[in-house]
């Protein structure tokens, strides 16, 4: 596809498609536009090149850099003497297509008739992110991945990726995802997107983007967080503390506990930052994602890898993505004769792990990546 780069306001690269994208699902873009950005130096031969795909909520902003100081997501991860070492490493990060951090979505304008999106987007799946993906990695005249890695939503898009364009990389890693979503995940997610559609400010997803449906995000973006982290966690963390000691609660039913308060503060924080529809729409597609749909099976998907090597990355403590769940990748991988190793942690943050943890995380992706 033609293409040209612009930068974004959040000082990611933007890549602008001027040719139509065909999604998965059959939908198409006659414009599209991907922001990533970029750490570390290409090398000559262009064969150190990682990319980064990201879980649902964050932007390309993985690490700090010149261009932009703040704090990455994944700050201890990505860098200079890091376990991605960018001293080594070309590192590029793709917001997601579908999201709200510079990448068309359907908080997006639609250049057909100067109007956002709304549901009027394609449907979205997790192939069309990694497809996005891909076309960065094209314009930036790359043809071979040293590594594709990612977690959660990432981690999916990863493997799939590793699917649809097999020839084109040589290592995964991919980090507490799964082939597809479990029954459980899977009614979780419908409950969000439930409670965020029942809330009439929605408006059918013609809410004015001043006035978004923030009770209905707020509720769902608690549930998520119940998800995200594990009980043992919250015992360590808050106990059974209560904001105050013997003062009367006012309003009555008001958040009493700590935890109560960590719930308010987190959500509150992610309604400002999040565009609704864009929520339901990624959502959707983690619920919709399924390996067996490249081949007929789920062995048959995974046979079309051809990496040389992979690292499967799993939580004991994650009850949203279960680390039966990266076993089974693990074990098809292996039964297809290809080096993977398994990396079964003991972070006790749950499905967040991979965000907090440097301590359990950091080494088996630092070994990974000094061979």
């Amino acid at each position: 596809m033609l293409a040209k780069q612009e930068r974004a306001t959040n000082t990611s690269n933007v890549l602008r498609l001027d040719q139509p994208f065909s999604l998965f699902r059959g939908g198409v873009l006659t414009q599209t536009d991907i922001a990533y950005e970029t750490w570390g130096q290409l090398s000559s031969n262009k064969d150190n090149a990682v990319l980064i795909f990201t879980g649902l909520s964050p932007s390309a902003h993985v690490a700090s850099s010149t261009n932009d100081p703040n704090e990455g997501w994944w700050e201890f991860m990505v860098g200079p003497n890091k376990p991605i070492d960018t001293n080594r490493f070309f590192v590029v990060c793709v917001n997601s297509l579908g999201s709200c951090f510079g990448s068309s979505g359907p908080a997006s304008i639609n250049p057909n008739n100067g109007h956002p999106y709304r549901l009027d987007f394609p449907e979205l799946s997790v192939e069309d992110i990694a497809s996005a993906g891909r076309e960065v990695v094209t314009a930036l005249g790359i043809d071979r991945l040293h590594t594709v890695i990612g977690a959660s939503l990432g981690g999916m898009s990863a493997l799939v990726y590793c699917i649809m364009f097999s020839e084109e990389v040589r290592k995964l890693v991919s980090i507490s995802a799964a082939v597809h979503s479990s029954p459980f995940a899977i009614s979780i997610r419908s409950l969000q997107r439930e409670i965020i559609r029942s809330d009439p400010a929605w408006n059918h997803g013609n809410y004015d983007s001043n006035s978004p449906p923030i009770n209905g995000m707020r509720l769902a973006r608690k549930l998520g967080l119940v998800t995200y982290r594990s009980s043992e966690e919250f015992n360590q963390r808050f106990g059974r503390k209560r904001k105050f000691k013997e003062q009367p609660i006012s309003p009555p039913f008001s958040a009493e506990f700590d935890i109560e308060s960590y719930l308010d503060y987190n959500a509150n924080n992610f309604i400002d930052q999040f565009d609704t529809n864009c929520y339901l729409y990624l959502s959707r597609a983690i619920d919709w994602f399924d390996i067996a749909m490249h081949g007929g099976s789920v062995e048959a998907g995974l046979a079309k890898i051809k990496t040389e090597s992979n690292l499967i990355i799993g939580v004991k403590s994650d009850f949203l993505f279960p680390i039966t769940q990266q076993k089974e990748i693990v074990d098809l991988l292996q039964s297809n004769k290809l080096n993977t190793s398994f990396a079964p942690l003991d972070s006790i943050q749950g499905h967040d792990s991979f965000l907090i943890d440097q301590k359990n995380f950091a080494p088996p992706v630092r070994e990974f990546f000094s061979d």
